[in-house]
């Protein structure tokens, strides 16, 4: 496999910063909108993964999307790849 179908497989998504107290590192909270199986109702979920950015210029609130790579740390196992 070579790199340009790698990069095609790797899973991006778009979230919002709501920390960047850490060197080179983010918190960005993925929201997800599911129905409930008995219910119907839609209920938000949400998730918050650490991201790994080169330049500390993240502010909380900017829209990043992040994509899924190689595990960097214990915890971050996303890059942060566009400020959307």
């Amino acid at each position: 496999m070579d790199q340009t179908a790698r990069t095609l497989t790797r899973k991006r998504q778009q979230g919002v910063v709501v920390s960047n107290k850490m060197d080179k590192t983010v918190v960005v909270k993925l929201e997800t909108t599911q129905q409930h199986p008995q219910y119907r109702k839609v209920i938000k979920r949400a998730k918050k993964i650490y991201a790994h950015t080169d330049e500390n210029n993240l502010n909380i609130g900017d829209v990043v999307d992040v994509v899924e790579t190689r595990p960097l740390s214990k915890l971050k196992r996303w890059r942060v790849v566009a400020k959307a």
